[in-house]
């Protein structure tokens, strides 16, 4: 036994309203820069529909992940070593900027310069690749507008087997949103694919990198991950991807995208995984049965025989004890609400999702029965206006049942909490009937409905005798060129020169005060901060102004800075004729 830690991911999508606020988020914390501009770490997909890049599923078009030779071993879709010899100055298998979408601003100098017309002035969109005038077809989100319509749906190809189940007619269409980043797989394909062995997974949390400076612009990684979540940025020539917000990681903070999510509906935490098992799991013949191996593969951290093995593996106890707490491990091994992510491709991922049970509710309110009451809720779990079908396609590669026993629990917490909720003595016989206890289903849905952040988010810092190592792993993989994010400037002579800063240096001087704060919303010093909102403009309220270095609390004038002449030693209406607003230093 291996045990290995992996920082992993949730998300419910019963509660994503398609806000994109993660996506923007991510998009001004890491690809907001030239070469980028059609990059999105984080996207969300509306569900049916084509997907970022368009049927970026179709791993028959793209030959992305793993698949059994006749030998019964895995080999990557999209050929071994003689095959990518052949193709690496010309890769056939890659999307083209048409299934991304070509990136747009508008003329907006058209609108703030233009005269008096009689007809209302028009800002053009253009192109940020070419800056010509374009005519707009597709975007990273362009399902959004077009949900369940015949045009873009029927596409789907998770739709592929079930059309006789599922209608486009607008009164009978159904759509949900899937939030997407990179799985960080414990079996990355984009990593195997790589001829540079610039992608790499990091030991000590199993986030998948790209060292820049090794990177070579090959892009076989963009053709073998079969998730698309590898891009190509044109300026640099390197390959990028989501890096989980491993500076914000490593000093306890969940990813931008997590941080900002209006829904709160992504949980991060560590999952302790035996890795002698992960080519076994990975291996196995049937589709439908990766989900169970994958779940074999994570460890207990309860068993005292995987703390021991932990222990002599390095994991510090902390990280154990992290491990033990994690949300994450909660919703996949011991509720068992969370499914992965297209598990067929045989990457194992690691960002998995509780299948949305909301329609299911609506489906029984418009029949005038009670929506929450548990039978009828169990029975209208086949008669989804999501087929279970088509979730199915998604997430446990066509295993239905799986899919209704997630389900299932969901309804059944739904319907325990309501005899709750209304004073009512609990029904034990609910829990019961989907394999729970009432005391761990009220736990469950603590932990979807009402967790704190601290129960959403449980990352464990990372450690002192760590630092150094970390802080040159940060450097090799940081987007440290001209127009980073978050980095320094490049040197005189272009991009290649200038000493690049540390990632770990910068993260201490950006979340020192967050990190030794009692409370994220309560640092200790919030008492003494000035609310301008509620300042009118008269006088000088304390704490407006740092104090003189000679100043005194005992002194009327503490808390003044010394202005232009000396004014700022007195208070504000002190002078004759001085009015409150003359004489402070600003």
């Amino acid at each position: 036994m291996k045990v290995m830690a992996q920082m992993a991911m949730v998300m419910n999508l019963d509660k994503c309203i398609g806000c994109h606020t993660c996506s923007v988020t991510c998009k001004q914390a890491w690809t907001n820069r030239a070469g980028t501009e059609y990059v999105w770490f984080n996207n969300v997909e509306t569900r049916p529909g084509l997907g970022y890049p368009r049927r970026y599923e179709d791993q028959e078009e793209w030959q992305g992940g793993w698949r059994l030779n006749r030998r019964g071993r895995l080999a990557l879709r999209s050929g071994g070593r003689l095959r990518k010899l052949a193709t690496i100055f010309s890769n056939p298998k890659m999307p083209s900027i048409q299934d991304y979408y070509e990136p747009w601003t508008y003329d907006y100098e058209t609108l703030t310069s233009s005269p008096a017309t009689d007809t209302f002035p028009v800002a053009r969109p253009k192109s940020l690749l070419s800056g010509k005038t374009m005519s707009i077809r597709w975007s990273a989100n362009w399902d959004d507008n077009l949900g369940g319509s015949r045009e873009h749906a029927s596409r789907d190809l998770m739709l592929k087997g079930i059309e006789d189940k599922v209608r486009l007619e607008f009164e009978e269409t159904f759509m949900f949103y899937l939030p997407r980043i990179c799985e960080h797989c414990l079996n990355p394909s984009c990593a195997a694919s790589c001829p540079s062995g610039a992608i790499y997974k990091r030991s000590e949390d199993g986030i998948v990198l790209v060292d820049q400076d090794r990177c070579r612009g090959w892009r076989m990684c963009v053709s073998g991950c079969p998730y698309k979540k590898v891009y190509f940025n044109h300026r640099t020539g390197k390959a990028e991807k989501c890096t989980f917000c491993y500076p914000r990681v490593e000093v306890g903070l969940p990813t931008v995208c997590s941080e900002t999510c209006v829904g709160r509906l992504r949980y991060l935490g560590l999952v302790l995984y035996d890795a002698d098992k992960v080519l076994e799991a990975a291996s196995v013949t049937d589709d439908q049965d990766l989900y169970a191996a994958q779940r074999g593969c994570f460890l207990d951290p309860d068993d005292p025989q995987v703390r021991q093995a932990a222990e002599e593996a390095g994991i510090p106890a902390d990280w154990v004890d992290a491990a033990r707490r994690s949300p994450v491990w909660a919703l996949i091994n011991r509720y068992q609400v969370a499914l992965p992510l297209h598990p067929e491709y045989r990457t194992m991922p690691m960002v998995w999702y509780i299948p949305p049970l909301s329609p299911v509710v609506d489906v029984v309110k418009d029949t005038g029965f009670d929506a929450e009451d548990r039978g009828n809720l169990f029975a209208a779990i086949e008669a989804l206006r999501i087929p279970v079908e088509y979730l199915a396609n998604l997430f446990t590669a066509g295993d239905v049942g799986s899919v209704e026993a997630v389900l299932r629990k969901l309804a059944a917490m739904r319907s325990y909490m309501r005899d709750i909720n209304l004073g009512r003595d609990p029904d034990e016989s609910i829990p019961a009937a989907v394999g729970m206890d009432g005391e761990t289903m009220y736990e469950m849905f603590r932990l979807l409905a009402i967790a704190k952040y601290e129960e959403r988010y449980v990352i464990p810092t990372a450690h002192v005798e760590q630092a150094h190592a970390l802080e040159e792993l940060a450097t090799e993989c940081s987007l440290d060129y001209e127009g980073g994010p978050g980095m320094h400037e490049s040197g005189p002579f272009g991009e290649g020169s200038g000493r690049p800063v540390p990632v770990a240096v910068e993260n201490f001087q950006m979340l020192r005060d967050r990190q030794s704060s009692d409370t994220v919303a309560s640092p200790d010093d919030k008492g003494q901060r000035v609310n301008l909102l509620n300042w009118d403009g008269k006088g000088t309220p304390s704490g407006l102004f740092p104090p003189k270095p000679d100043a005194s609390p005992d002194r009327p004038d503490a808390g003044l800075t010394g202005g232009t002449g000396g004014q700022g030693s007195h208070p504000p209406g002190d002078r004759p004729g001085e009015d409150s607003g003359r004489g402070r230093g600003a």
